[in-house]
């Protein structure tokens, strides 16, 4: 019984997985094509390996400097919005009364509202702030994500005894060391899922840098790819190739990740 659910498993999701992976076949094999053969076979292999794409993206482009300013605000930010949120959660967690209340239900309704109605007035808030065209900026909006943290931390939190915290305080441990010392270790694994989540967002995020970055040397990756749209034409090759790029890295640590994303996630859901 077993074995035939196995094989009635893999027979549903063997064409579903390769319906998913036509459009990253699509885009990897059109960056070893020039533009008349992506026109003329879009589907079909190369005739030939040419790696000329690629050369010529890394000797027009900045894609180092984008790559570092990436992977700055990613680290940073992501730093941040789990130490932000995991302390929210925390303070929550052994907070009383109304007030903890009110901020929960602040939180609830903040994560609700879709972060493109708040671009202007952010946008005129960081420009007071001399924030605007910053990579500092860019880590600043990003914090805005220590709320999605906080709802999946303090979910995984809950699971934990409260009896550890009771014990540490009888002994004379402050809110702080309790924190520190007992709570983070206990919700490593959440941290690490919730961690993955967010680098996959500012990773790929487009909108948010698109509005606040101007200069050229402050791009991030993701914004790279706009530079193969042109106002009445698109160069093809170019695009394709900076999407498998700014693609490539990412799915190296999502599969190096993965693990921890569903560990994280079950740990959460069962008591104890």
């Amino acid at each position: 019984m077993k074995q035939l659910r196995s094989v009635l498993l893999s027979a549903v999701m063997l064409p579903i997985a390769g319906v998913v992976a036509i459009p990253f076949y699509y885009i990897l094999v059109n960056t070893l094509k020039t533009q008349p053969e992506i026109s003329s076979s879009p589907l079909g292999l190369p005739s030939r390996l040419d790696f000329s794409n690629y050369a010529e993206v890394f000797a027009t482009l900045p894609i180092w400097q984008s790559f570092l300013n990436t992977l700055y605000v990613g680290v940073v930010s992501i730093a941040l919005m789990l130490l932000v949120g995991s302390m929210a959660a925390y303070g929550m967690l052994i907070g009383q009364g109304r007030f903890t209340r009110l901020i929960g239900v602040m939180c609830l309704i903040a994560f609700l509202v879709p972060g493109q109605t708040t671009l202007i007035p952010l946008y005129r808030m960081l420009s007071g702030m001399y924030l605007v065209d910053t990579l500092e900026g860019l880590i600043v909006l990003y914090l805005s994500g220590s709320i999605f943290c906080y709802f999946l931390i303090i979910g995984y939190m809950r699971t934990l005894p409260i009896e550890l915290f009771e014990s540490a305080r009888i002994d004379g441990a402050s809110a702080f060391r309790i924190y520190w010392s007992i709570v983070l270790p206990l919700i490593r694994p959440i941290l690490v899922t919730v961690g993955v989540f967010q680098a996959m967002w500012v990773w790929n995020d487009f909108i948010t840098p698109n509005v606040f970055i101007n200069s050229p040397d402050k791009q991030t990756l993701v914004l790279q790819v706009y530079s193969a749209v042109g106002q009445f034409s698109t160069d093809w090759p170019k695009f394709m190739t900076l999407s498998v790029i700014v693609l490539a890295p990412l799915v190296v640590f999502f599969l190096v990740a993965q693990r921890h994303i569903v560990s994280g996630l079950v740990a959460g859901s069962v008591k104890g």
